[in-house]
C-alpha cells in the first residue's frame, strides 16, 4: 500500500505543493519569531542601559544667563552654577509636559519663562534643561510610564521618589548643581531623601509660583534641590524675599520624639549627632522633646473629624495620620477645580498608580471643604506658638524607605501612609523646611527635617549652613561607635541586661528614681529593647510622671506588639 501510494503520487509531501507551502510558511514564521525575539532582547539590553543623563532629562536646551557686569560690580551670586527644572516650569517658547505626552499634546509653548527661572538666571546662573516628574505632579515613587524612571545614583536598585524624581537625580548624578521642583505633598523633600540630598521647601506663599502648573494652589510650593549647603543657601538668597526669616541670636532644638519612634535606627545616628554638633555652637539653647503627635491632637480642634477612633496611648498616632489624610483631601479637591474638564475631555492615558490618584480627585466629594482649611490655619497658628522665632521642630523626613524599582508595594496604601506620615506637617502649615541627609541604613539613605515657623526661611537656611558639617562629622563619629560595639560581641547587650536587672531590684525596693537611671542606662546601650522601655514607664507611672510613661509604651508598642 505504501509503496503503491508513493509511486502513484497521491497524498504524499513529496508530491503535494500545499504542504511544502505550508511548511515553507512555518519555518519562515519560526525565523521571523526568533529574530523578533532577538530584536526585543536587544531592544530590552539597550534600555536597561544607564542612559548617560540617568534618565533625569525630559527636555534639554541652554538658557544662558546675562553677561557679567564689569568690575567695580559685584560678581553675579549664581555665576558659574548649572540648574535644571522639573517638567511643570513653563520655559518661553517650549510646551511644559507635566509628566504627560497627553498634556504636552494638548497644551501650547509658554509665551514666557517662569518667575523662579528667570530670577536665577538674572544672577548667573545656566538653566540646562526640564527633567522628568510623576504624571500631573501625582505619585511618590518617581516612575513615570512614559519617560522612565530616573535612576537614583545613591542607590541604583532603588527608586528615587517622586514627584520631582528627574530634578533630584540629575542633582544626585552631578548632572547640574542644583535643580528646581515643585513640592505640594513632600514632591521635593522625599527624593532628596531617596537620593541623599539636601532640599528646601519654603514657606507657602513666599517664592513666586508664576509660571509653574498648579497641582494644588494651597500647598504648591517652589523647591530646591543641592548636594552642597553653600549652594542652596545662595539659591535662597536669590529666591527668598529680604525680609523673610532674618538673623537670630538664639536657637532652640526640638526634637519630635514620638516621630523617631518610625525610624528602624538608633538615635546615636539622629537626634544624637544633632545634639552633639550643636553642643560646640553658640547661641543653642538646651533642646526640648515633644510629643508632636499629641501637641498637634490638643492644638487642632478641627482635626478630631478626620481622626480614627484611638486609644490614649494611640491619639497622637491617630492625629499625625489624620493630618495626611486632610492633606490629601485638600490637594484632591484643589486639583479637581483645576483640571477635572481636561481629564474628563482628553482622558489621557496614564501610569496604573497615577491613574488611581486622578481618579480619586475628579471624583472627589466632602460635605465641609471648609474644614480642611479651618485645619490649615489651626496648624499654622499652633506651630507658630511652639516654635516662636527661633524654634526648630527635627523630624524624619519620612517614616519608610525607598522601595525596589516596580515593587508591587509602590501601589499598597501602607507604602503611601508612609510616605506621607510627617509631610503634612510642613505642607498643611505652609512652614518651611530643610532636609538633610544623615547616614546610609542598609541600602538607603536616612534623612531627617527641620521644620521653623512660615516666615523663617533665611533663618532655618542660615541654621543648616552652620550645623550641616558638624552634624555629618558626628554621625561618622556614630557610626564608627557603632561599628566597635558590633566588633566587641555582645558586651553591651551584657550590659544592659545586668543593668535592667539593677533596676528590677530598686523598682522592688520601692527606689523608683533610681530604677529610672538604671533602666535610661540600659536604654543608651541598646535603645531597641521593649522591656526596658516597658519597665521604665512602670517606675514612672509610679512618681505619678505620666507623660513620660506614656512615651515609654508608646516605644515599647512600636518595638514590640506583646505589650499592647
Amino acid at each position: 500500500m505504501a509503496s503503491a501510494a508513493g509511486s502513484s503520487g497521491d497524498g504524499t509531501i513529496a508530491s503535494n505543493p500545499r504542504v511544502w507551502i505550508v511548511a515553507g510558511i512555518a519555518v519562515a514564521g519560526v525565523i521571523v519569531m526568533a529574530e523578533a525575539a532577538r530584536r526585543r532582547r536587544r531592544w530590552l539590553r539597550d534600555k536597561s542601559a544607564a542612559p548617560p543623563d540617568s534618565g533625569a532629562f525630559c527636555n534639554l536646551f541652554e538658557l544662558t544667563p546675562p553677561p557679567q557686569p564689569p568690575p567695580p560690580a559685584a560678581r553675579h551670586l549664581l555665576a558659574g552654577l548649572t540648574f535644571a527644572v522639573s517638567d511643570n516650569f513653563e520655559i518661553e517658547g517650549y510646551v511644559a509636559g507635566f509628566g504627560n505626552p497627553d498634556w504636552k499634546r494638548t497644551h501650547e509653548a509658554a509665551k514666557r519663562t517662569a518667575v523662579a527661572v528667570t530670577m536665577l538666571q538674572k544672577q548667573g546662573a545656566t538653566c540646562v534643561g526640564r527633567t522628568v516628574m510623576d504624571e500631573l505632579g501625582f505619585g511618590v515613587t518617581g516612575e513615570n510610564l512614559h519617560c522612565g524612571t530616573p535612576i537614583n545614583s545613591a542607590s541604583p536598585s532603588l527608586i528615587p521618589g517622586g514627584s520631582c524624581s528627574g530634578s533630584a537625580v540629575a542633582v544626585s548624578a552631578q548632572l547640574v548643581d542644583f535643580a528646581l521642583g515643585t513640592d505640594t505633598v513632600g514632591d521635593v523633600r522625599i527624593p532628596a531623601s531617596f537620593c541623599g540630598l539636601l532640599c528646601f521647601r519654603p514657606s507657602y506663599g513666599v517664592v513666586s509660583t508664576l509660571g509653574t502648573i498648579t497641582n494644588s494652589q494651597s500647598l504648591d510650593t517652589i523647591g530646591w534641590f543641592a548636594r552642597d549647603p553653600r549652594v542652596l543657601h545662595r539659591v535662597g538668597d536669590i529666591l527668598l524675599p529680604a525680609a523673610v526669616g532674618g538673623v537670630k541670636q538664639t536657637r532652640q532644638i526640638v526634637f519630635a520624639d514620638d516621630c523617631f519612634e518610625f525610624l528602624k535606627i538608633s538615635n546615636q545616628k539622629t537626634v544624637n549627632a544633632i545634639k552633639n554638633a550643636i553642643q560646640t555652637l553658640p547661641g543653642y539653647q538646651p533642646p526640648k522633646h515633644i510629643n508632636i503627635g499629641q501637641y498637634i491632637c490638643s492644638n487642632i480642634p478641627s482635626l478630631k473629624e478626620f481622626c480614627e477612633p484611638a486609644t490614649k496611648l494611640q491619639e497622637g498616632v491617630s492625629a499625625l495620620k489624620a493630618l495626611s489624610t486632610v492633606m490629601m483631601l485638600l490637594q484632591r479637591y484643589e486639583f479637581k477645580a483645576n483640571h477635572e474638564d481636561w481629564v474628563n475631555t482628553v482622558k489621557p492615558k496614564l501610569g496604573l498608580d497615577i491613574s488611581t490618584r486622578v481618579l480619586r480627585a475628579v471624583n472627589f466629594t466632602h460635605d465641609n471643604i471648609k474644614s480642611l482649611y479651618a485645619v490649615r490655619n489651626e496648624l499654622r497658628a499652633a506651630l507658630k506658638n511652639l516654635l516662636k522665632d527661633t524654634g526648630v521642630l527635627v523630624i524624619p523626613t519620612t517614616a519608610g524607605y525607598p522601595l525596589k524599582k516596580n515593587s508591587k508595594e509602590r501601589l499598597s496604601s501602607g507604602f503611601e501612609d508612609r510616605m506621607y506620615a510627617f509631610v503634612g506637617i510642613a505642607a498643611l502649615s505652609g512652614c518651611c523646611e530643610a532636609t538633610v541627609p544623615l547616614a546610609n541604613h542598609s541600602d538607603h539613605h536616612i534623612s531627617l527635617s527641620f521644620v521653623a515657623a512660615h516666615g523663617s526661611d533665611k533663618f532655618l537656611l542660615r541654621t543648616i549652613l552652620d550645623t550641616y558639617s558638624l552634624i555629618k562629622e558626628q554621625v561618622v563619629l556614630a557610626s564608627k561607635l557603632v561599628t566597635t560595639s558590633m566588633t566587641n560581641g555582645n558586651a553591651d547587650v551584657d550590659a544592659s541586661e545586668s543593668l535592667k536587672e539593677k533596676g528590677n531590684s530598686a523598682f522592688k525596693g520601692k527606689e523608683w528614681s533610681k530604677a529610672i537611671e538604671l533602666y535610661s542606662q540600659a536604654i543608651s546601650l541598646n535603645d531597641t529593647n521593649a522591656t526596658y522601655y516597658c519597665n521604665r514607664a512602670a517606675a514612672y507611672l509610679e512618681l505619678g510622671r505620666f507623660k513620660q510613661a506614656e512615651a515609654d509604651c508608646d516605644r515599647a508598642l512600636l518595638l514590640d506588639r506583646k505589650f499592647g
